[in-house]
């Protein structure tokens, strides 16, 4: 990198506690204009994907972040000690639900799983994954949810159109065609002998 603004904008998102977005790259930096600020981003960007560290400049949750290279997981996860949070079922189908239904009251999910949701939304609220974008404007008026910015960043999203399509979703159970060998024909007036035929007893 070599503008002096590079490096501003890097110190700025490695200090940053979550995803910093361009809007607020520019706020910080009000005597640069908004081009030279994404020019200089772009720029630094690009310096890391070059130099092939052990980090990369990504853009998730509608903003910038410094993150480990997905294929150094595993020898991070032994420094670092930490289990990967792991999710119920019932809490994936819920989050699931709610990233592509969204906005989506209680009861609609309720709906859709069958069986009561709850338990499973508060937890998903405490974990900050659903967070809760109003009331609809309906008798009763019950909250509706949405996911957060936390969801995005821990499932490296950039925004929600980068969820993955229903298409996508079901290439993945798609099971290899492996070439299937013809049975052999047993020819026609051959005579399979049974126990009687056979010339020893």
């Amino acid at each position: 990198m070599n503008s002096e603004l590079s490096s501003i904008i890097e110190s700025l998102i490695f200090t940053a506690e979550s995803a910093l977005s361009i809007d607020r790259i520019c706020e910080l930096l009000s005597e640069y204009e908004r081009d030279q600020i994404k020019s200089a981003l772009a720029e630094t960007v690009s310096y890391y994907q070059g130099r092939g560290g052990g980090f990369e400049l990504v853009e998730v949750a509608g903003g910038w972040q410094f993150r480990t290279r997905p294929v150094f997981h595993n020898y991070i996860t032994r420094h670092i000690k930490t289990r990967a949070s792991k999710f119920s079922q019932s809490a994936l189908e819920t989050l699931a639900i709610v990233a592509y239904r969204q906005p989506i009251t209680r009861a609609e999910v309720e709906h859709l799983r069958g069986v009561d949701c709850g338990g499973v939304i508060k937890s998903l609220l405490e974990k900050h994954l659903v967070r809760i974008l109003g009331k609809k404007d309906i008798p009763g008026r019950p909250l509706i949810y949405g996911t957060s910015k936390e969801f995005l960043e821990i499932f490296g999203l950039k925004d929600l159109k980068s969820l993955p399509t229903l298409r996508e979703i079901q290439a993945l159970d798609v099971q290899p065609q492996y070439e299937r060998q013809e049975e052999l024909q047993l020819e026609p007036d051959k005579v399979i002998p049974v126990d009687s035929q056979l010339p020893f007893e």
